[in-house]
């Protein structure tokens, strides 16, 4: 396991665990950010692909999101 702002561009990978307080949590399982969904790095750490939306997120909340 390691965290979503580690993953190579275009690698899947599967959400295994989303850290933070409840507050950053809720923002992003409300994004799609939850665990069992896929997720694909599109552009560095900035753009993913998760539940067929592009989303961007900053490094910080990256940090957060665990996947293998």
């Amino acid at each position: 396991m390691m965290p979503l702002s580690m993953v190579k561009e275009g690698e899947p990978n599967t959400i295994q665990r989303v850290g933070g307080n409840e507050e950053t949590k809720r923002f992003l399982e409300n994004l799609g950010f939850v665990t069992g969904a896929k997720v694909t790095v599109v552009e560095g750490n900035i753009i993913v692909n998760v539940k067929d939306s592009r989303i961007a997120i900053g490094k910080d909340m990256a940090n957060k999101i665990m996947v293998s």
